[in-house]
């Protein structure tokens, strides 16, 4: 093929197209007459010799090379866009640029107020913008409206890029007082009511089903795999209610570990390690292709993982302590 005959902007043309699958659409996106936009999707056709688009029950759905170009068509795109720019060196301590970040709760509880921090001194004028998973479609994160999410992902698409932030365990928050304090096996842990507390998907979020235990996240889902299932009272989506809601004495709320250690500051609450295997998980920071090398956002992703490493260490650290034992003779 001759590449000096290919127009380089119906790569544009395909990446909303394969992003939009809805010609009418694509053409709105760029801003260009639908008969136009049927005659570039007839040139990529010829271009490819692949229909890249075909009619189906659910409109338009892309053939195996289109879903087999897309990732590829981004980083390419992303790769001019970086070419293409001109260079301009990042002062952090000066800029006043908006970042929109999209985060869990658990994010926000955990690690958000030491980046916050953190960027107080390293860039003062900086404006953050949290959103909440539920704010957010992976369509706003693919075209770059949202800088960055930071959340649990069970499934994330193939071109962004991510990277792991930290792990984490879960704990057991419940009265001091509790019938279960002194006891806190299995059994007694089924025989008391619990608070249910995540929101990590993306886009808007509905009702639970309690009776779905497996659907209800990793701490239902180990149980399940016991054959057991707990009898929870209170669903929550907000970090911040475990704790007051623990110190009922019937309640126990198991979250993850950093938080329940936040949380458990005063002589009515205690931390326990659950009574069964609870498979850690993985908080991710996940962003669009087209910011990959973008220099204001490549200084806060590098920014946000030193202050992650940084709260990991001081943990481990604390946990490492051995308190000294001043004899006086």
């Amino acid at each position: 093929m001759n590449l000096q005959r290919v127009d380089l902007n119906l790569l544009v043309h395909l990446d909303v197209l394969l992003r939009e699958k809805n010609v009418t659409r694509a053409a709105e996106q760029l801003g260009i007459t639908q008969p136009a936009m049927s005659n570039i999707l007839r040139r990529l056709r010829k271009l490819f010799n692949d229909p890249l688009l075909v009619r189906s029950s659910e409109g338009m759905t892309p053939t195996e090379r289109a879903l087999e170009l897309q990732p590829r068509i981004r980083e390419i795109l992303a790769d001019l866009t970086q070419v293409l720019e001109p260079r301009t060196e990042f002062r952090p301590y000066s800029t006043s640029r908006v970042f929109r970040i999209m985060t869990s709760d658990y994010a926000e509880a955990t690690l958000v107020p030491k980046l916050v921090k953190a960027l107080r001194s390293e860039a003062p004028n900086v404006i953050l913008d949290f959103l909440t998973p539920s704010d957010v479609s992976y369509r706003d994160m693919e075209q770059g409206r949202v800088d960055l999410a930071i959340n649990r992902f069970n499934e994330i698409p193939q071109s962004f890029h991510q990277v792991l932030v930290w792990r984490d365990t879960f704990s057991c928050l419940l009265a001091s007082e509790s019938p279960y304090a002194n006891r806190f096996n299995l059994k007694n842990y089924l025989k008391a009511q619990h608070v249910w507390v995540s929101k990590t998907g993306m886009g808007v979020g509905f009702g639970v089903n309690p009776e779905k235990s497996g659907g209800l996240g990793s701490i239902d889902q180990a149980l399940q795999r016991l054959g057991q299932k707990r009898q929870i009272s209170v669903f929550t989506r907000h970090y911040q209610m475990p704790a007051m809601l623990a110190a009922n004495k019937d309640l126990i709320a198991t979250l993850p570990t950093r938080v329940a250690r936040m949380q458990a500051n005063n002589d009515s609450i205690m931390m326990k390690e659950p009574p069964f295997f609870i498979p850690e998980f993985e908080l991710t920071m996940a962003w669009s292709p087209l910011l990959q090398h973008h220099p204001a956002h490549r200084w806060l992703r590098q920014l946000i993982m030193h202050v992650a490493r940084q709260v990991v260490a001081d943990e481990e650290s604390q946990e490492q302590e051995i308190p000294t034992i001043n004899h006086l003779f």
